[in-house]
């Protein structure tokens, strides 16, 4: 069944658990994300990168996912993850999007406004819903880097005026993670007594970006069969679990999907080595991420809420 984040994130924010939203590029990520949430009765995000679009077309990756999501039996909902512009969010809902995220956060307040109304009125038309950032997010992911230094944390008030001038349907907030796969050099820390703050005046649903796990035995089963990301950190899931009772209904992984996928690969090939079918090579790895999906979908709390 395919819906937009409407349908599916109020009831997350009003009985207190978080959406998982998964990056895909391809077939076996989405076999394995949709995969897992019908196997734990979950509603699930199926999210693109402007980069994911550009390796897969735009044709082949939105029909893919709408056509699983059709014939799932849980919600599915196709969002479009840090959409850069106003065309861009408007060529994927013509292409059957049900969710766009527009992500102005690196211009000012009064801009971002502007933008994000735009997409708004456009999307309101198509029962499309729209996602969109305030505050900045430290990391790379694809082709966004924001660096530490130009990282900032959102406002709270600032965040208030925001929801109600741009009645967009969710909202990222930035508390102190980062994307990709090396978080935090010190111990893990997230704000969330900015969070406790912000949730208290915003009553949409609130979005946490560069919340991957990256947990040490995914990193050790990549570097055991040969790779090399040493020092690797994630968010642990106790401070996911307190974001999630802080007010975040909606929460997106990327890089463990990407980890899984390498271990997946790495391991298959290392223990048969004279094997080249590529459907057994990327089927191990898809596997592993369906294992991973698993997991983040008990710590964010949505099974059985499909």
């Amino acid at each position: 069944m395919l819906v937009n984040l409407n349908d599916i994130l109020p009831r997350a924010r009003k009985h207190g658990y978080a959406v998982g939203a998964f990056n895909t590029s391809n077939l076996e990520l989405t076999q394995a994300i949709i995969g897992a949430a019908e196997a734990l009765k979950a509603p699930v995000i199926v999210a693109t990168s402007e980069k994911a679009i550009t390796y897969a077309g735009i044709e082949n990756i939105s029909s893919m996912v709408m056509g699983m999501a059709k014939r799932a039996r849980i919600p599915v909902c196709l969002h479009l993850d840090h959409g850069a512009s106003y065309e861009v969010c408007r060529e994927c809902m013509k292409h059957g999007y049900t969710s766009v995220m527009i992500d102005a956060s690196h211009m000012s307040l009064k801009e971002n406004v502007r933008l994000t109304r735009k997409v708004v009125r456009y999307a309101r038309k198509r029962n499309v819903s729209v996602e969109a950032e305030i505050g900045r997010l430290a990391g790379i992911e694809d082709d966004l880097q924001v660096s530490k230094a130009e990282a900032v944390y959102t406002d709270p008030d600032e965040a208030k005026k925001f929801a109600e001038e741009t009645e967009c349907a969710a909202l990222a907030v930035a508390i102190g993670t980062s994307h990709g796969a090396y978080k935090f050099k010190g111990k893990p820390k997230l704000r969330i007594d900015i969070l406790k703050d912000i949730a208290r005046l915003v009553r949409i649903p609130l979005v946490l970006h560069g919340a991957s796990g990256v947990k040490p035995a995914w990193i050790n089963r990549v570097n055991k069969f040969g790779g090399k990301l040493a020092h690797a950190r994630g968010v642990p899931d106790d401070l996911i679990m307190q974001a999630v009772r802080s007010g975040i209904a909606k929460i997106n992984t990327d890089t463990d999907l990407r980890i899984a996928f390498t271990a997946g690969v790495r391991e298959y090939l290392i223990k048969n080595p004279k094997d080249f079918d590529s459907r057994k090579i990327v089927g191990h790895a898809r596997d592993m991420i369906k294992q991973v999906v698993e997991d983040r979908i008990e710590v964010f709390g949505f099974i059985n809420q499909a």
